[in-house]
């Protein structure tokens, strides 16, 4: 174990200034639902940013991002559209400005704003709390696997098991991640469950400082450790390209060549094929605005919709030129010094490992323990911000609308407390089911995510869709997802044997189509088979939010009562904005990779382009706020 006495005296620092946090900040949580749940909507909207680009800044993600920049080198940055990444750009035009002029607590909440207060509206608040908690579960069951992957490393289970005076044998060596996830666990739900927002975003500031810190210095160390032409020598051709034809054409060959396996196991050797399934989910994914966890939070606790908007514009710019600082200075040193690194888990090599084994061996004594802490902490992030959307959904939409709605301070405080607890061992309990942070990513992106768009893009967009179609299109594409989720971890044989050279970890993502088409039909057939929304609500949502789409027979009748309304005109503008906004937030991705790499040439360009969408956005974007 490489860790020294100045490293543990850093974590210690770490853990005891968030234990400070959330005892601070815990009798504000306290005083209502608002400020444990929101902050009270008072915290300044580049507070929230920072929160939430930490919270994004987690540590299972860049385990698997540093994975991807070791392996596909400047490819790597499309991969992440399977988030996809770009939603904050639609967030940042429009979405968030809609979704906070609800002035709602959670997105369960925002269904009685757009569906009224009847039985269908019920039913749909009823299957967006289903779909909140499966989320919710799985991205904490996420974070969880990948923790434990990252501390084997630091923390051998020989060395624990000696200490403590156990059995090697007593834990299996594929479950140890898991043991050591509870550990840092406790922490995490300490925080969240005693401080509420506030807590958590004092606490992401934190971690997102010494992730910059750390991240800065990583980059130093790997440009000074490994030149351009060393690099060069290394990788092979079209590694260092972002630019891709039908197939990835990456060969490792000669150099690495156990990539190669890695590269047809994930499945992305059709990248045409993979990057149009991607790029049509993603834009699909991001019209119908974020799902129902720690994101959406952040953008309501905002103060203002206007607030909402610059928050999320402000999650790209702080999040990606700091992150990728580390990736790549990470990735080119595990490419430079490969046989150096510990990536065996059991007899199989894992280059999920990259991260933490480069860690221990490139790190000096105090910088290991200040990056260790800060990646502990944005898995803290994560976790925390995650488990307050899951307390929020529970406690807010469940306890407080059906069980107890009279319910006093004390008895919400306690039910927090309760459904928080409860939350974390349920999660915690999926964790031990799942071995890979790309498993889970996969299913989540690709096979839940799915179930979510027809019902949420249509709700924004036609007025004619009612809570009856919102309802079972949620529940046939939830299903639906539910069972190609099930079908890539057990069956996957199943497909391919059906598709003969289908990716098997791919699966999720191919047969997206199939869970949209189904969850289409599931919302048409509800709402067409059944009335529209009364009136009143669709035309007081109308009016409040004023969303571009089909709305015409409702403006139609807004007008006829208020001759002064004028219908969003701002389509195009907004699509032009969303167009220009990605082509910035890649090239802020793609920026710090030129530089640890020394491309001077494409990072000119890179930020050329990125200085005049910054001057286009702020005439056609930042100027117009106040017509949102």
């Amino acid at each position: 174990m490489k860790l020294q006495a100045l490293d543990f005296l850093v974590i210690l620092l770490y853990i005891a200034a968030t234990v400070f946090i959330g005892l601070y900040f815990k009798k504000r949580a306290e005083k209502n639902k608002s400020e444990y749940l929101l902050g009270g909507n008072t915290m300044r909207w580049y507070m929230l940013g920072v929160s939430d680009a930490s919270g994004m800044f987690d540590i299972s993600g860049t385990m698997w991002l540093v994975t991807l920049m070791f392996v596909y080198g400047l490819k790597s940055i499309w991969i992440p559209w399977l988030w996809p990444t770009f939603n904050q750009i639609f967030l940042m035009m429009f979405i968030s400005g809609w979704l906070r002029k609800s002035n709602v607590t959670t997105g369960a909440e925002w269904i009685a704003t757009r569906f009224g207060n009847g039985k269908s509206s019920k039913l749909s608040h009823g299957i967006v709390v289903v779909f909140a908690l499966i989320i919710g579960l799985s991205m904490l069951s996420y974070g969880f696997v990948g923790l434990g992957k990252f501390l084997m490393l630091f923390a051998p289970w020989e060395y624990v098991s000696s200490l403590l005076s156990i059995p090697y044998n007593a834990i299996a060596i594929e479950y140890v991640p898991h043991v050591y996830g509870i550990v840092f666990t406790l922490f995490a739900t300490f925080y969240a469950i005693l401080g509420g927002m506030v807590s958590i975003v004092w606490a992401d500031i934190l971690q997102y400082t010494i992730m910059t810190v750390a991240s800065i210095t990583i980059g130093i160390i790997a440009m000074n450790m490994v030149s351009p032409e060393t690099l060069h020598a290394l990788i092979p051709q079209g590694w260092d390209s972002p630019f891709f034809g039908t197939h990835l054409n990456i060969d490792w060959s000669g150099k690495i060549a156990e990539v190669n396996q890695k590269i047809q196991e994930d499945g992305f050797s059709l990248f045409s094929l993979f990057f149009g399934f991607m790029f049509m989910k993603g834009v699909l994914s991001s019209l119908a605005g974020p799902a129902p966890t720690y994101d959406m939070q952040k953008i309501l606790a905002n103060r203002t919709p206007q607030d909402a908007l610059k928050m999320s514009g402000s999650v790209s710019v702080i999040l990606n030129p700091v992150r990728y600082f580390m990736i790549t200075g990470f990735a080119i040193l595990a490419i430079a010094y490969y046989q150096d690194l510990n990536l065996l888990v059991g007899n199989k090599i894992d280059f999920e490992q990259i991260l933490p084994s480069a860690m221990i061996q490139f790190l000096p004594v105090g910088l290991l323990g200040l990056l260790l802490a800060g990646l502990l902490a944005a898995f803290m992030s994560t976790f925390a911000g995650t488990l307050n959307a899951a307390q929020a959904y529970v406690s807010n939409d469940i306890y407080l609308k059906y069980i107890n709605p009279n319910a006093s301070q004390k008895q919400i405080k306690k039910t927090n407390y309760t459904v928080g607890i409860a939350v974390v061992l349920i999660s915690t309990l999926i964790g031990f089911t799942l071995k890979s942070i790309n498993e889970i990513l996969l299913i989540v992106t690709s096979a839940f995510y799915a179930s979510y768009i027809a019902s949420n893009v249509l709700k924004w967009y036609w007025w004619r869709f009612n809570g009856d179609g919102y309802f079972w299109g949620m529940i046939t594409g939830i299903v639906s997802g539910l069972i190609i989720g099930v079908i890539q971890i057990k069956y996957p044989h199943s497909i391919t044997n059906i598709i003969p050279g289908m990716p098997e970890g791919l699966i999720a993502l191919y047969l997206f189509p199939v869970t949209l088409i189904i969850s289409l039909i599931g919302c048409l057939a509800g709402t067409l088979l059944t009335a529209p929304t009364d009136s009143q609500t669709i035309e007081t949502f109308y009016t409040t939010v004023k969303p571009w789409g089909f709305w015409n027979p409702v403006f139609k009748s807004v007008k006829s009562k208020q001759p002064d309304f004028t219908k969003n005109t701002r389509f195009l503008k907004d699509m032009g904005n969303v167009a220009i906004g990605i082509i910035v937030q890649t090239c802020l991705v793609a920026m710090p990779i030129f530089i640890i790499i020394r491309n001077w040439q494409s990072l000119f360009i890179t930020v050329s382009i990125i200085a005049i969408g910054a001057i286009i956005l702020k005439y056609t974007w930042w100027d117009k706020l106040h017509e949102i």
